[in-house]
């Protein structure tokens, strides 16, 4: 497995040295489908990298219903700004298939990790990439309409729609089931997508664009 994970950008540059050292303070862990991976407010003691699956993160409204903020897929790091301030968990995360993530002791690899200037610029560049997501659905929600939003999400993520319910789709879209569904049969009127079965296949990419460039 640390081989699969040295490919990652965030431990590509250590030594196997390095990489011995990570696997002693880590541990990969099994979670099924429907498992809590943190609760809001809980304490980051652990670093994750998520390697299997499917993450979805979430808050809690007064009502008590779930507000999807993001769909986590493999590899990538888990909520690491939360490692960095020290802070606890702003929202809470729970698997939406089966899956598996590496759990690293954080307090060691802050100690024995950051201080080399490539894993830390790498972490940065983790941190970045996040930020980048933000505000770009921040700009999506602001400005795009329906349509726009289903049409970029599509480009942007057609490699994982098949592995995605059109619940977990219009919650990241911040839209109904129903008003997904009228659009994708919109898009597939206008020729520019298929629908077999749960996949959606891009038939006309730059179609698709017309409506979001």
């Amino acid at each position: 497995m640390m081989k699969k994970l040295k490919k990652f950008y965030l431990f590509r540059h250590m030594s196997e040295e390095k990489l011995a050292r990570l696997e002693e303070i880590s541990n990969i862990v099994e979670y099924k489908k429907g498992t809590i991976l943190f609760f809001e407010g809980d304490e980051a003691k652990n670093m994750i990298v998520l390697i299997d699956g499917i993450l979805q993160v979430y808050k809690t409204d007064q009502k008590g219903n779930k507000v999807i903020l993001h769909h986590f897929f493999p590899i990538d790091v888990i909520a690491e700004i939360v490692n960095l301030e020290h802070m606890r968990y702003p929202a809470s995360a729970e698997f939406e298939t089966d899956g598996r993530a590496l759990v690293i002791n954080y307090e060691l690899f802050e100690k024995e990790f950051l201080k080399d200037p490539e894993v830390s610029f790498a972490f940065i560049k983790s941190l970045s990439k996040k930020i980048k997501y933000l505000e770009n659905v921040i700009a999506t929600n602001m400005v795009m309409n329906s349509t726009a939003r289903v049409a970029k999400f599509i480009c942007e993520h057609g490699h994982e729609i098949s592995s995605l319910k059109k619940s977990m789709i219009a919650a990241d879209l911040n839209m109904t089931p129903e008003t997904l569904s009228r659009i994708l049969k919109k898009l597939s009127t206008l020729g520019l997508i298929e629908k077999k079965k749960d996949e959606i296949i891009v038939l006309d990419k730059e179609g698709l664009e017309t409506f979001y460039l």
